[in-house]
């Protein structure tokens, strides 16, 4: 039965691939499913003899909890852009500045996921997302559906290539007419129909849309004796991966801007999304001698299609209020697709932009995304109007509170002065995200203004429902399936933060940073410090009765004990995780100063050593002060020190604490 198996195995692969990959059936479709029953029927009288590259391995199954991460071996890096002709001038003279004499590869750069398939003998071992670069999301198994994707190469080397998964535009059709008829959200384009098939944790999904791939880069040709580029795209068919047929070998710069012209007029008529070109210099000696930017190949760049501009209606220009207190118009669009994204709303910044685009509330617009991103509102078409349009007027008070708004002298645009203005909260909701509370890597500043005049996010709390509005934060203007995804990663690691990161971040009055880790100590948790009576407060160092009773005063409001209690629901950490090393009783709950100047060591490593051995750190000294810490140069806070009688130490015990 095994010599049955194998043969049924390996004509079956044959036929995939020349099938998928060649575009050239060997088969027919009754042979291939007749060849695939008796196979499926073999191993499942023998499963011990099913093969880790059968065919029927590629049907998916297995439903993950969550995605394993992947660390690249060799970071997966990004392209420069560029945009024009004299751009791409520009990169062919830097690559002859360095003296190189280049021929160049053109690509169509695949608009959909990147990707990175790793082999040991010839067998595949894994697949990953880029990630941030180093590190990837493990994506094997839905990989592993994709008919173009090899399970065994045609030799048995260990290697890790990379390229792109991608949808068919057919294909895409096909899913969004299923979608309509069972009343689901239509996918708005191919590439993100893709990348939210590849993250589906059931690789059943996965298996069911149709993915496909190109294979373009080997990150270390030289190892397997390649010194050209083109070579290396090769290489890849010969080991039976897809490549794209479109892959040509130019001479010189006219050569890749012929290759633009033409591909630019072919671009509808592919069957695949592509948003551009990808120019790579051929030779790869020249390419390690070039080398990289902290984020670029210097030897690669992708010229970027020119913004799509299609025309909508104006619906209407409604008010935010930014945390600053900024009015800012904002248009409401007919929905419109625009570079493969639904858009609904664009910033109209303030009054003056509005009025020098003489923009009237039904006017037909022309929108585009400025650099494929930012959707914006180019002009009216003023041909188009009937006499129903309606003028633009500035509003005079705030569409929050109803305060009259103020213009500055100097400066463009209507503010809102009330310091009560509810749309001040957005000040709030920025510092409980920011890097020093609790560190929400991408809900900056002007998102969080987004979400909040949209309605998203008006407490804490709302941040961490965000998900619950995933599809519809995908089709706000300037977002996409990758940046919320990672937005929502980011929120959900915050939950694990250390006590003090939320003492700092919800804000009680005079709580910063340093005394949020003071509390975080002392208390151990957030419910120990909610029971803390103003007098054990007053017992700590650096707590005064001002800060005493404002820390008791917030335990003691009830709309803001609700907040706590609704994140401590949500899953937040409200324990004190200690980073400390072994506490020191020289150091433990003291409080020191440090003064001068020393050359073994800087003050924030001094610092970091005390705080780690259970100490305190102030910039004063005090009656309060235990220890002042002197070199060279101490200037006034030693003679202080000298005055009340404090301990000094000088750079001799210093460096004996620091060696303990």
């Amino acid at each position: 039965m095994k010599d049955r198996i194998d043969f049924l195995t390996e004509k079956l692969n044959e036929a995939n691939y020349n099938y998928h990959v060649l575009d050239n059936p060997t088969i027919t479709d009754q042979e291939y499913d007749s060849m695939l029953r008796e196979l499926i029927n073999l191993e499942e009288k023998y499963p011990d003899l099913v093969r880790e590259d059968s065919p029927t391995q590629r049907v998916g199954g297995e439903v993950l909890d969550e995605f394993q991460k992947i660390t690249h071996k060799i970071p997966m890096m990004s392209l420069s852009n560029v945009f024009n002709e004299e751009e791409i001038r520009d990169f062919d003279k830097r690559i002859k500045k360095e003296g190189v004499n280049p021929e160049y590869v053109c690509e169509l750069k695949i608009d959909g996921l990147s990707v990175s398939l790793l082999y040991e003998e010839g067998k595949l071992i894994s697949a990953s997302t880029r990630g941030d670069g180093i590190v990837g999301e493990d994506i094997t198994n839905n990989v592993k559906t994709i008919k173009t994707v090899p399970l065994s190469l045609k030799k048995p080397v260990s290697i890790e290539v990379r390229g792109e998964i991608y949808l068919p535009k057919k294909k895409l059709e096909e899913l969004n007419e299923k979608r309509k008829a069972n009343n689901e959200p239509l996918f708005q384009n191919c590439r993100n129909a893709a990348a939210g098939s590849v993250r589906q944790l059931d690789s059943k999904v996965a298996a069911s849309r149709g993915l496909d791939t190109f294979i373009y880069h080997i990150p270390n040709p030289e190892d397997y004796g390649i010194d050209k580029h083109y070579d290396a795209l090769k290489y890849l068919e010969e080991l039976g991966f897809k490549t794209n047929p479109e892959n040509t070998l130019v001479k010189d710069v006219d050569g890749i801007l012929s290759f633009i012209e033409d591909k630019t007029k072919k671009r509808k008529d592919l069957s695949y999304d592509i948003d551009g070109v990808v120019i790579k210099l051929n030779d790869i000696k020249d390419q390690r001698r070039l080398g990289f930017t902290a984020k670029y190949p210097k030897w690669a760049t992708a010229y970027k299609f020119p913004a799509e501009e299609v025309l909508t209606k104006l619906e209407d220009i409604i008010f935010t209020v930014g945390r600053t207190g900024q009015v800012t118009p904002n248009a409401v669009l007919e929905p419109v697709i625009v570079a493969g994204s639904t858009i609904s709303r664009a910033t109209l910044h303030n009054e003056d932009y509005v009025l020098m685009k003489d923009l009237k509330i039904g006017d037909t617009v022309s929108i585009r995304k400025a650099g494929d991103v930012i959707p914006e509102v180019v002009e009216a078409k003023i041909e188009r109007r009937t006499g129903k349009e309606i003028d633009f007027k500035m509003i005079d008070k705030c569409p929050i509170c109803n305060s009259f708004l103020h213009k500055q002298e100097g400066i463009v645009g209507s503010f809102c002065t009330n310091p009560s203005c509810p749309a001040r909260n957005i000040e709030s909701l920025c510092h409980f995200a920011e890097r020093s509370a609790m560190n929400i890597d991408g809900l900056g500043d002007k998102i969080i203004e987004d979400f909040f005049n949209y309605g998203y996010i008006r407490k804490y709390s709302d941040i961490y429902k965000l998900y619950e509005h995933k599809e519809e934060l995908i089709e706000l203007e300037g977002y996409g399936i990758k940046s919320v995804d990672n937005l929502i990663v980011s929120i959900e690691n915050s939950k694990k933060n250390s006590l003090e990161r939320l003492l700092h971040a919800i804000g009680i009055e005079g709580v910063g940073a340093k005394t949020s880790k003071i509390l975080a100590k002392r208390f151990g948790s957030l419910e120990n410090l909610r029971n803390a009576d103003y007098e054990t407060l007053t017992e700590i160092n650096d707590i005064g009765p001002i800060l005493a009773r404002n820390i008791e005063d917030y335990f003691n409001d009830e709309l803001k004990v609700k907040e706590i209690e609704e994140l401590i629901g949500l899953g937040l950490n409200t324990t004190y995780i200690s980073t400390m090393e072994a506490t020191d009783e020289r150091v433990l709950n003291k409080k020191f100063v440090i003064t001068g100047a020393f050359d073994f060591a800087s003050r924030d490593e001094i610092k970091k050593a005390i705080e780690d051995k259970g100490g305190i750190t102030s910039s004063s000294v005090s009656a309060k002060t235990d220890v002042v810490i002197v070199g060279s140069d101490p200037g006034k806070k030693y003679d202080d020190a000298v005055k009340l009688g404090i301990t000094i130490w000088n750079e001799e015990e210093l460096r004996a604490f620091l060696n303990k």
